[in-house]
Order: C-alpha cells, then sequence, then structure tokens
C-alpha cells in the first residue's frame, strides 16, 4: 500500500510540472511585444535617420534606418527611449494591460535648439601689426617677481597698517593689557607723556609717515 502511495504521488508530480512550466511560457509569451514604427521630425514629417532606440535598464535597442523604420521585441511595461544628436529626447511606456503581442507608433522628434557662442573671425594680422603687439604686450609678473614687490619696505608697511589682527594676535594684546593692567593694581600706571623712549618711538613713526591718511 505504501508503495502504491509513493507511485501515485511521484506520478502526480510528473503530470503537474509540465503544466507549470507551459504556463510559465504561455505568460512569458504574452508579454513579449513586437514594437515596431516609424520616427520622423516634428516640423517636417520626414524620416530621421540613426535615431537610437533603447530599452531603458537593459542593454537592448535597436536603430532605424535610412528611411526612420525601426522593429524591437519589447516586454510588456518596459520604457522605450528615443534619442538622436540635435533632437530631445522621448521615452515611451509599453501598456501592462495591452492585447496582443504588437504595438505600432510613430514618434515625432522635436528639435533641440543649442545657441552656441559668437566666434569671431579676424583676418591676419601683418607683420607691422604683429610686431607692435609683441612688443606692447604686457606680461604677467611671474612669483619671483610677485615675492620682491611683497617684500618691498612700503608694501609691509601698507600691509601691517591695513590687515586685521587675526586670533593669536588679538589675544596676545588682550593678555598683555591684562598684565600691564594687573601689575598696576592698586596704582596709577605711568604716563608715557614724560616718556622718553616713548617720544623716540612716535619720532620715529612720524618720519616714516605711519600717520598719514591711507
Amino acid at each position: 500500500m505504501k508503495i502504491v502511495l509513493q507511485i501515485i504521488i511521484i506520478s502526480c508530480v510528473f503530470f503537474l510540472l509540465p503544466q507549470k512550466s507551459k504556463a510559465q511560457f504561455e505568460s512569458f509569451r504574452d508579454s513579449v511585444v513586437q514594437l515596431y514604427g516609424l520616427v520622423m521630425t516634428a516640423d517636417s514629417l520626414k524620416g530621421l535617420e540613426g535615431v537610437s532606440i533603447m530599452v531603458k535598464g537593459q542593454n537592448r535597442g535597436t536603430m532605424t534606418n535610412n528611411r526612420g523604420v525601426f522593429s524591437i521585441v519589447v516586454l510588456k511595461g518596459d520604457q522605450v527611449e528615443f534619442t538622436n544628436v540635435g533632437f530631445k529626447p522621448k521615452t515611451i511606456s509599453i501598456p501592462q494591460n495591452l492585447v496582443g503581442n504588437q504595438q505600432s507608433v510613430i514618434q515625432l522628434m522635436v528639435n533641440d535648439t543649442v545657441y552656441l557662442a559668437a566666434t569671431i573671425i579676424k583676418s591676419r594680422p601683418s607683420r607691422e601689426q604683429f610686431e607692435r603687439d609683441f612688443i606692447n604686450t604686457q606680461l604677467p609678473d611671474d612669483n619671483l617677481t610677485t615675492a620682491r614687490k611683497n617684500n618691498d619696505v612700503a608694501t609691509r608697511r601698507i600691509l601691517v597698517a591695513t590687515l586685521p589682527a587675526d586670533g593669536r594676535e588679538a589675544a596676545s594684546t588682550y593678555f598683555r593689557q591684562q598684565a600691564v593692567k594687573a601689575s598696576y593694581q592698586g596704582q596709577l600706571p605711568p604716563q608715557n607723556i614724560f616718556n622718553p623712549v616713548a617720544w623716540a618711538e612716535f619720532i620715529k613713526a612720524w618720519k616714516r609717515g605711519d600717520y598719514k591718511k591711507k
């Protein structure tokens, strides 16, 4: 009895497998669509040659012939993109509920206008013009010349007078002021108006022009 039951189960499995495979094959065959049609320009309705037709997300595609005709196999639900240089890309979707296995389409491509920068064509300069422009051309300073200019005494004075102090310098100045203030705590600080060293530094700064308006 046990052997008979096993034979019945195995027979059922053999009978069911082909039916399932056949159903899957029928479902796949029903989802395959033969897409064909014509690609034309939207303004002149002229067949467009060399249009790239690709199925999105897959490495499958084709191109139109010299009359703009194409044919490609797709699946229901696929998205097909039409691209060509000088035209705006266009994407169409194959309906999931499409009846049958064929779909025709007439796709119009719209010109993609691109404005390029104007090109000015000039005549070739003469020898005299070339020599004049070559002599009068101002070459930019190299790194060495720029460094020498920045290390000039007058330039360094201007930079010292105009550049703001960074955080380190500002903190150092604040701490020095606090130290001087703490050292004279409880007494009057000395007046530099009677300090000959301070007067000497003031006279030097005056001669250097530190107090002139920049």
